[in-house]
């Protein structure tokens, strides 16, 4: 009589109470590999669900690609040349022709503020990534490693918190020279105590939580740890300072501008244009400094609104 052979009873799929199948195991475990790895698909579910669920966060998204597109496309979408003057349509009024107006060399008001977008936003984007990137490093390995690192971090921190910002912006662009690189230096040094004790805080709090220990017992180091367990569970609250620090951001380059430390004429700014356009306001031209300022005003409104929507977007809790 012929035996079953070992190995055939071995590979045998079993089924019912025992059991599953080789088959069923094989199913189990593609499926549990595709819910591991989030398809494009369902991040753009989730973003339309944020979008749906919240209308303000909808307009400000819908904001925030128009100012891209302007800044993007600036020189291909102004109908005049923002920096050619001409003096016989000086001072006119908003009209078909010059939607904006024109200011006292005749420049199109519209196509200046159409090209000041693309100089402020580079300056907001480039003094927030900076003050990020330093300020998130620096306070998570404050929180992380705490002792003498923590107290000279926090000292310096300190210390640059006891000036007024803007009056310590005013001073570092005084002393290093106007330029556009200046401004984004100082926008960055007065921002970066908000990341450093925001990333401090939400590390300390999490240092020592049950799936950082977890990770550290399966072999993970320091800065892995804190790279790929800790940080991403605190970047939803730096989210929203992001978005806010994006509006004080164009407010400060606009504000040092305004007084003559910033982009210097005749570059387009919005700062510049508020700042010239005041003059004419008493003599009556009104839209010099108008629209102008209601465009800046828009920017700092979309930024503070877009914060919650990127918070949602980023937050792993918020992910179904």
């Amino acid at each position: 009589m012929n035996k079953p052979s070992q190995t055939t009873d071995m590979i045998k799929p079993v089924s019912g109470e025992d059991g599953i199948s080789l088959a069923d195991l094989n199913a189990a475990v593609t499926r549990q590999s595709g819910a591991a790895a989030p398809t494009r698909a369902n991040m753009l579910r989730h973003l339309a669900y944020i979008l749906k669920s919240n209308p303000m966060t909808l307009i400000a998204f819908i904001l925030f690609a128009l100012m891209l597109v302007a800044a993007l496309l600036g020189p291909l979408i102004t109908p005049y040349d923002p920096l050619k003057s001409s003096v016989a349509d000086a001072l006119q009024a908003p009209s078909l022709a010059h939607w904006f107006g024109t200011d006292d060399l005749g420049r199109d008001v519209f196509s200046r503020v159409l090209m000041a977008t693309r100089l402020d936003l580079a300056i907001a984007f480039s003094a927030v990534a900076i003050s990020f990137v330093f300020g998130s490093i620096i306070g998570s390995l404050s929180g992380y490693y705490g002792g003498w690192l923590d107290k000279v971090t926090g000292r310096i921190i300190d210390t640059i918190m006891a000036f007024p910002l803007f009056v310590l912006a005013m001073g570092i662009v005084a002393a290093l020279g106007n330029s556009v690189e200046n401004i984004v230096y100082a926008t960055a040094i007065v921002n970066l105590p908000f990341y450093a004790r925001m990333a401090r805080a939400e590390v300390n709090v999490r240092r020592d939580a049950g799936f950082v220990q977890a990770a550290r017992l399966s072999g993970n180091g320091d800065i892995r740890i804190l790279a790929t367990q800790i940080f991403p569970n605190a970047l939803p609250p730096m989210m929203v300072q992001i978005s806010l620090n994006l509006g004080w951001a164009i407010l400060n380059a606009a504000g040092l501008s305004f007084i003559g430390l910033g982009v210097s004429p005749p570059t387009p700014e919005w700062g510049i244009m508020v700042a010239e356009g005041a003059r004419y306001i008493v003599s009556g031209e009104w839209w010099l400094a108008l629209f102008p300022g209601a465009v800046l005003m828009l920017a700092v409104f979309t930024f503070n609104m877009l914060g919650d929507g990127l918070r949602d977007l980023v937050d792993p809790r918020q992910r179904s």
